[in-house]
């Protein structure tokens, strides 16, 4: 049986954030501040590190093959740099944290907006294709300081309804939501159609494939083929609407937050539609790989990425 068989998809990895987790975090920044928050949450990752075999080998694999497409670090990566890697999330999740109920030190995110900021100023929305890089939830930043910005994140997790109410404790005037979603059927395509069309914005992730056997196409990423999900272009087709890509990555002693317009329209014609979705989705590996480059440990997809398969509940 070959590697890429025996792979685990990323769903069926247990997830070991809670709620009631980052509740106690919160608590501990709040009051007491970082250092006492990274003395609670070291421990855990040291230990996390140490116990989750399967993260620590993918954070492994992932730094050797950045180095040796792009050598961004002096020496070859090894355990100590991977410890890094997982410190370096550990900090972004409590950014997470912090950016959620807007205690995020706004002058520490250089935002690079102008091409959403046209977008907002026409009164209309969009798709945004990203990936599992750097502190994604800092553009509610860009939803403080710009009226009329509205963003629905589509994640997988069962946590998302829990996200969602803590989210409105943390910031009761929070306009990014959290929306649980397994599979784009036509229902859920109406309901994403009906926000666009009223001037929201619309987040997918491109980095992972999807959780019930959905369509994915492989391209070049770190000198080796990987499958990435078409689902982010087909909604934009579907919908006909604008497509841009977003990042937030460490930059100094705080974030860069980008956006780039990457179609003003995704078009998938019927003769040539796996051609089509070829090249969307080489452009979003190559524009993926360029983040990682330039922020080589905002990295955070734990897990076989290169040997991912599509995952199905019901067979497990």
């Amino acid at each position: 049986m070959s590697a890429v068989v025996r792979a685990p998809h990323w769903a069926g990895i247990e997830e070991s954030t809670f709620v009631v987790g980052i509740r106690f975090l919160c608590l501990v920044e709040r009051w007491l501040g970082r250092w006492p928050f990274r003395l609670c949450l070291y421990p855990v990752v040291l230990v996390h590190w140490l116990l989750n075999r399967t993260a620590r080998q993918a954070s492994r694999e992932y730094l050797a093959r950045l180095q040796a497409t792009h050598a961004p670090f002096p020496r070859a990566p090894g355990r100590w740099l991977s410890l890094r890697h997982f410190a370096c999330f550990a900090e972004t999740l409590l950014d997470k944290l912090l950016a959620a109920h807007s205690r995020y030190p706004v002058a520490r995110v250089r935002a690079e907006r102008e091409v959403m900021l046209q977008q907002i100023a026409r009164g209309e929305g969009g798709v945004i294709v990203t990936g599992h890089i750097g502190c994604l939830e800092l553009c509610q930043a860009l939803a403080d300081t710009v009226p009329g910005f509205r963003l629905t994140a589509l994640v997988h997790t069962a946590h998302a309804n829990d996200f969602n109410r803590l989210l409105k404790r943390l910031n009761p005037d929070t306009r990014v939501e959290l929306l649980q979603v397994t599979e784009l059927d036509a229902a859920m395509a109406v309901r994403l159609g009906e926000r666009v069309a009223a001037g929201e914005f619309v987040a997918i992730t491109g980095d992972r494939v999807p959780v019930h056997g959905g369509r994915s196409v492989f391209a070049g990423f770190l000198g080796r083929p990987a499958p990435f999900p078409v689902g982010p272009y087909v909604l934009a087709a579907a919908l006909g609407c604008p497509l841009f890509a977003m990042a937030c990555t460490h930059e100094g002693d705080g974030y860069r937050l980008r956006f780039e317009r990457f179609s003003d329209r995704v078009v998938l014609p019927r003769g040539t539609r796996d051609a089509a979705l070829a090249e969307q989705v080489a452009h979003f590996a190559g524009w993926l790989e360029a983040q990682v480059r330039h922020s080589p440990l905002d990295w955070f997809n734990f897990f076989p990425f290169w040997d991912q398969v599509p995952h199905d509940p019901a067979s497990r």
